[in-house]
């Protein structure tokens, strides 16, 4: 199954790729008048459902593109495929190197076969449920840093500002006691950084086809991955969006606390 989900992910890198080298070759266009999408966008996700539709045409497929509504998937033990064709749009468009292709097959309540790839630096994360994870073939592990103050923390912003009051609030208390931020613009890559140690924690409320592939990247590198809030009754956990909280086994009850405690109100 990861080499098949390989395959497709390399493929649709190197059309990816292709379209952006040649100027002018895509379009642009907003869906809900804010978020930026792309005629490579609908094509990636065209061809990633058609190989999959292909080999398994009794699964279960919600892609962002083609197949966005959460409200169709009623039995997450079934066999379901959840993908990001491009993640980092917004970065694809401006010719930015952080993007991602993100393809999870996910079965009996839980994410199994995962692969993140970045065709532009040629870097595919990939994972096996129980198997560890890897970069490009080569086992991975999480970082080590224990202290808090010399930690990378990375996160991002939603598109809808309406309410952006706690997610600044949030980002005080994180940057008055981290060493620095990033905003990298994908939100797979973000998490795939956790798992080989490049950053050491992370963020943020997601769409479910952001964080499914990496997620199970992230756990199987050794990284612990949660939420900083209640997770609400009868929801799987390791399908739960929002306050998602990932990061490496030392740091993630210090930074559990310190966004617990900025939604709390509590002066930093």
């Amino acid at each position: 199954m990861l080499e098949f989900i390989k395959n497709i992910a390399r493929q649709t890198g190197a059309m990816v790729v292709q379209q952006r080298s040649n100027s002018g070759s895509f379009t642009t266009g907003f869906k809900a008048d804010s978020e930026l999408v792309t005629s490579v966008d609908l094509q990636a996700d065209a061809m990633i459902c058609q190989a999959i539709r292909q080999r398994f045409p009794d699964h279960m497929i919600l892609a962002e593109e083609s197949a966005p509504d959460i409200r169709r998937i009623g039995d997450w033990n079934k066999p379901m495929w959840i993908i990001d064709p491009i993640d980092g749009t917004v970065n694809f468009a401006h010719g930015h190197y952080q993007v991602g292709i993100s393809i999870a097959y996910a079965d009996r309540g839980d994410i199994q076969s995962a692969v993140v790839y970045n065709p532009f630096l040629d870097e595919m994360f990939t994972a096996q449920n129980g198997e560890g994870a890897r970069l490009n073939d080569q086992i991975i592990t999480v970082g080590s840093e224990t202290n808090l103050r010399r930690s990378i923390i990375a996160t991002g912003f939603p598109y809808d500002k309406s309410e952006l009051a706690p997610i600044v609030n949030r980002l005080a208390f994180v940057l008055q006691e981290c060493a620095d931020i990033r905003r990298i613009g994908s939100a797979a890559m973000d998490i795939c950084w956790v798992a080989v140690g490049r950053l050491d924690g992370y963020y943020e409320s997601l769409s479910i086809w952001d964080f499914a592939a990496a997620q199970l990247i992230a756990r199987e590198a050794g990284a612990t991955y949660g939420h900083f809030q209640p997770v609400p009754a009868g929801i799987n956990p390791v399908f739960h969006n929002k306050n998602i909280l990932v990061a490496n086994p030392q740091l993630y009850p210090q930074l559990l606390a310190l966004l617990q405690k900025a939604d709390a109100g509590v002066k930093s």
